[in-house]
């Protein structure tokens, strides 16, 4: 694209502004290098970067760049052999610490926000840890080469600081001495050339002997090294020549290392420089309150609110332009200062934004396309050297584009056909824009002409538009108006500036019908412009009205929902609470159970076992009556000693030993016996014969055969806590049976649930002894009880 376009358009101004924003001086000079692309695969490419820096900026800031500066000279002279200083080695390690720095910001970056992007660069950054900590080693904060560098160093400087503190002593002894003292112009220590002096006044100079390194300006003082030191400073200069040795040596070992990583390192500060650009695109876009562009290559652009990024967001007017779909081509017509040249300017700057992969100040939706070039004719260009009219210089220009465009080029004509006969500039225009037009490129032209109103009005795919003048301010708007012509608005303006009727009648009568008829007719669909404007406000009025107040139903009609959920909720919350507690209390109580049977064997005291069941009884929920009054309702005939039956509260299976009165029962269930209601007992297996009336609770129980009790209990799958609850259960019913040997399938899995039910076992006291299974019996799987 030819370079003047970009000053024509002020190209260069934004590029300066987009550099202001970068942090590194490579970022700095991409930004100043930018240049539009014709390539829309690139250019969507170069926006999917901004967008995504744009999203990392507002989520988590933009990313420091402190301590990235620019090594490559200093990476190339080590490359060549040359010996890098202390500051330039400090350089290199700050870049390369605000490299893993970044791949750091951008990979937490992207686990929350994807930005393949910023990630595709950062991988690419080198890992150069072995590298910053050699140079951390040696070199400090400050650029100085540090003692623990090396070893040689590190005693070089212990002489040098033992042999500083020596001459000190020696001189500092020297100066308190009263005769001395009185020959100096001040009791001082001082250096001069690396060796320590002392202040003496002129005329004791032969007294000391020695060396003089300065004197003041006046003469008055000497600065004079003793000669009993002389021998003590050429020593410690020595032992300094030997630490400017030992840091060459230093500096080269490092240099060495940062060749050996040369390409690396180069590469790397691109890539640095390459992602610091980036961000300044979007922090340039924040700044402009820009927006991402829809981009295509089919010579469709529509801006919607475009403002000119080079006028301040509160002076700016914004424009609506649509071009390349229903017409190819627009006029623009309207009096001078109106901002016809603006708008040119503007639609051409924001186009080589969007082409170089910048945010564009517009409002979402816009859209934006990739010209192969874009051409423009604006301005004064008159040339005094070449001794070239505004009219020639304006011809020049045009006869150049005309030359170069092709139907995929943007041509921007800011007056075209100025500056001459206007009726022969008229007939030029026309013939120019009739060409270009029939070329197929995209075109907008400012003009005052007449009769170009009329070619567009008449010819297919170009539109008139307009600059919006108020004649009531006699002031320009800045608004495009695109379908309406401008009007002259001579006569309105000499009339509201005083001039008689008598002169505008006069005037009037010289404008042809023709003429007349066109500017009736530019009024006509002026005020049809403005009705219809108006009657848009009201509608758009409306609909924010009704959008409000459909927004406040939608808001009440949330939280009426909220509270809804919140009330179901705790609702729900209340419940298992309830549930929660009435578990607990019901394990806890079966618990105690347990242990008075294991306290008392068969023989459980009754007045135990009854305040034991009360707590029971009260740790039921209420709900439990409901289920109960069912249960009881469906019994086919009332429960009687001898029957099996289950006991809903405690989930388990006995026998009724004998009724006691009405509403009571005492049950047998395994090894105990114990009273419960017959509402909590539902019938499972009627007697088959009348049992006889048991007279008194025994204390022991016979141990009979019963054929239907299984000698081996499966538990696989079950935690401890429920297997230890079914083994109780299997081992009493058991025992009740006389059998002499069990067979527990625990399975083999971890081991917990076989450890589990082995203590258990241990401490039974029906249980004899116990042994894991043979080989034919399930092995580790199985725990074979025996009984007594």
């Amino acid at each position: 694209m030819d370079s003047k376009i970009f000053k024509t358009l002020e190209y260069q101004k934004i590029l300066n502004k987009l550099s202001h924003y970068a942090q590194t001086a490579t970022g700095q000079q991409t930004a100043l290098r930018l240049q539009p692309s014709d390539d829309l695969e690139h250019i969507k490419k170069m926006l999917k970067g901004t967008d995504e820096a744009y999203a990392a900026d507002r989520l988590k800031g933009v990313p420091s760049f402190n301590g990235v500066v620019d090594i490559t000279p200093a990476v190339k002279r080590a490359r060549i052999g040359g010996t890098l200083n202390p500051q330039e080695l400090l350089g290199i390690r700050t870049t390369v610490q605000a490299a893993r720095r970044i791949q750091v910001y951008v990979a937490s970056l992207h686990e929350e926000n994807p930005v393949e992007t910023l990630l595709f660069w950062s991988e690419q950054l080198s890992e150069q840890r072995s590298l910053e900590n050699s140079i951390k080693g040696c070199i400090d904060e400050n650029a100085e080469v540090l003692d623990s560098a090396s070893t040689e160093l590190s005693q070089i400087r212990r002489e040098l600081r033992s042999g500083e503190v020596r001459i000190r002593e020696k001189l500092d002894s020297m100066i308190r001495s009263s005769t001395v003292s009185k020959m100096l112009q001040d009791q001082l220590i001082t250096i001069r050339g690396d060796r320590f002096v002392i202040p003496v006044k002129a005329e004791y100079r032969s007294y000391f002997g020695g060396i003089v390194h300065d004197q003041s300006g006046s003469g008055a003082t000497l600065f004079i090294e003793p000669e009993s030191i002389v021998a003590m400073n050429n020593k410690l200069r020595e032992t300094r020549l030997r630490e400017e040795r030992e840091i060459e040596v230093i500096l080269q070992k490092l240099t060495a290392l940062v060749a050996e990583q040369a390409d690396m390192l180069l590469y790397d500060v691109d890539i640095l420089g390459n992602l610091d650009f980036i961000f300044a695109k979007a922090r340039l876009a924040r700044e402009m309150k820009a927006t991402l562009p829809l981009m295509n290559d089919r010579g469709y652009l529509k801006l919607k609110k475009g403002r000119h990024p080079l006028i301040p967001l509160e002076q700016v007017v914004p424009i609506d332009v649509e071009l390349g779909n229903s017409y190819t081509s627009i006029i623009v017509t309207g009096p001078n200062t109106g901002g016809k040249t603006v708008t040119l300017k503007t639609i051409g700057l924001l186009s080589l934004m969007a082409m170089s992969g910048l945010f564009v100040p517009v409002e979402d939706e816009s859209q934006l396309c990739v010209f192969d070039a874009i051409y423009a004719d604006i301005g004064d260009e008159q040339s005094i050297e070449q001794n070239l009219s505004t009219f020639s210089s304006h011809m020049t220009n045009i006869i150049s584009i005309l030359k170069n465009m092709t139907p995929k080029s943007l041509v921007l004509l800011d007056e075209v056909g100025a500056g001459t006969d206007p009726a022969e500039g008229s007939a030029l225009a026309v013939s120019i824009l009739e060409h270009m037009h029939a070329m197929g490129c995209r075109m907008v032209a400012t003009t005052h002409y007449s009769e170009l109103k009329a070619y567009a009005y008449e010819r297919k795919g170009i539109i008139n538009a307009s600059m919006e003048f108020d004649v009531a301010t006699l002031s320009p708007t800045y608004r495009l108006l695109v379908g309406v012509p401008g009007r002259s608005n001579a006569f309105a303006i000499a009339e509201r500036l005083g001039l008689s009727n008598r002169i505008l009648d006069y005037a009037r009568g010289e404008v042809t019908e023709e003429d007349q008829r066109v500017e009736h007719m530019i009024a006509s669909l002026e005020q049809n412009r403005l009705t219809a404007e108006q009657e848009r406000e009201k509608a758009e009025q409306l609909r924010r009205e009704m959008e409000a107040l459909r927004s406040r139903h939608q808001t009440e009609l949330d939280k009426l929902e909220s509270q809804r959920d919140r009330m179901l909720e705790k609702a729900e919350d209340e419940a298992r609470v309830l549930v929660d507690k009435a578990r607990s209390e019901a394990e806890k109580i079966i618990s105690d159970l347990r242990k008075l049977a294991q306290e008392e064997g068969a023989s459980v005291k009754e007045h135990k076992l009854i305040a034991a069941r009360k707590e029971l009884d009260e740790a039921e929920p209420k709900q439990r009556k409901k289920n109960t009054v069912k249960r009881a309702a469906t019994r086919t005939r009332s429960i009687m000693a001898g029957d099996e039956v289950t006991v809903h509260s405690l989930n388990k299976k006995g026998h009724v030993v004998e009724l006691s009165g009405s509403k009571e029962a005492v049950v047998q269930l395994g090894i105990m016996k114990m009273k419960v209601s017959l509402d909590d007992l539902e019938l499972l297996q009627p007697a088959q014969t009348p049992a006889p009336r048991v007279q008194k609770p025994v204390t022991g129980v016979k141990r009979t055969r019963d054929d239907n009790v299984r000698n081996e209990l499966d538990l696989r799958g079950a935690n401890v806590e429920e297997a230890l609850i079914e083994v109780d259960r299997f081992m009493d019913e058991a025992f009740l049976a006389n059998l002499g040997q069990v067979h527990i399938i625990h399975g083999k899995g971890t081991g917990v649930l076989r450890t589990g039910i082995q203590e258990y076992l241990r401490k039974h006291k029906h249980v004899k002894s116990y042994r894991i299974g043979n080989y034919n019996e399930g092995g580790t799987g199985v725990t074979v009880a025996e009984l007594e």
